[in-house]
């Protein structure tokens, strides 16, 4: 399905967090209460440029039971595909936008013993709706950030807020093996571990994970899309022998709704699997945090929300 319910909301204030993001609070265009949520859930974002659109997806960064407003935040990336800038320099208070229905693929695992969540840079935006609720539920914590130094302070008083477990900040580059390898072997049974933040760290701390035998079930990743760009090439619709030229600053997906073909999505972040779709030729370069290695090894289908293609063309059932 698309994420095709849309909330009319006005901006109704900016702040300014560090000297690259801003907090954008969120109240209903129409009055009245938000919709209710659960942590970790984020919302996409419709952008109208003067020539183009973009949607991007954020993380309500406001305890779950908020309803009167919601808040998400937003770090301008130079090299990004438009969106941040856009909600940087185009949005202001008394702004209008259209946001999505909440959705929800980094909930909480309920059932953990303990939970460690390490993030990175802007990576923290998810747990700050997390970490009130799992303080509600007295439950144990580690919330470990990566960071530059120029970040540190509000950052950690950002966490400080929302949480009455440990905290450890982290502001000099490090392999995240040598970074959380000791720091994973020694939780107890039970605990389960979150990561969000940029894909290096991700990917490292998957890979330590893994090797210390951490269970699948345990362990969530969340993910924005930040490298959906890249070379541009074509996609050929099967199904109508239509061709789209997918441009190096916009997705497989992005490029598909610039040409008015209605591809589902629910993340934008490759993390749900919503948005798969079937290869029939060419070879995908597979960015998400979804399919498993068997299933990229096929080739057989990809998330174009975030992958794009090592091929000149991909071929692609729809």
């Amino acid at each position: 399905m698309n994420a095709s319910r849309t909330i009319p909301v006005r901006v109704a204030r900016v702040e300014s967090v560090t000297q690259d993001v801003r907090r954008f609070t969120l109240e209903s265009a129409q009055g009245g209460r938000l919709p209710a949520y659960s942590a970790g859930s984020h919302v996409v974002v419709t952008m109208r440029g003067k020539e183009r659109l973009w949607r991007n997806a954020y993380s309500l960064t406001t305890p779950a039971g908020s309803r009167d407003a919601w808040q998400i935040m937003v770090r301008r990336v130079p090299q990004s595909r438009g969106g941040s800038a856009f909600m940087h320099s185009e949005v202001h208070e008394g702004s209008e936008l259209e946001i999505s229905m909440p959705s929800n693929f980094f909930p909480i695992a309920r059932c953990g013993a303990k939970h460690v969540m390490i993030a990175g840079g802007i990576g923290l935006t998810p747990f700050l709706s997390m970490l009130p609720d799992l303080a509600q539920a007295h439950a144990r914590v580690e919330m470990h950030l990566c960071c530059r130094p120029e970040d540190e302070a509000a950052f950690r008083e950002l966490i400080a807020k929302r949480t009455t477990g440990d905290i450890a900040v982290y502001t000099d580059l490090c392999d995240a093996s040598e970074r959380f390898g000791a720091l994973l072997a020694a939780q107890p049974a039970g605990t389960h571990l979150y990561t969000c933040g940029p894909e290096g760290l991700m990917n490292g701390v998957a890979r330590t994970a893994r090797a210390l035998g951490w269970l699948a079930s345990h362990f969530h990743q969340e993910s924005f899309g930040g490298g959906s760009h890249g070379a541009p090439f074509t996609a050929v619709l099967a199904q109508t022998g239509r061709e789209v030229n997918v441009r190096g600053d916009e997705s497989l997906l992005e490029a598909l709704e610039r040409e008015g073909v209605d591809a589902p999505y629910m993340c934008r972040g490759g993390a749900c699997g919503t948005c798969a779709l079937e290869v029939l030729d060419g070879e995908p370069d597979h960015r998400d945090f979804c399919l498993g290695e068997a299933e990229r090894a096929t080739g057989g289908q990809m998330l174009p929300c975030v992958s794009r293609a090592r091929s000149e063309r991909l071929v692609l059932n729809i």
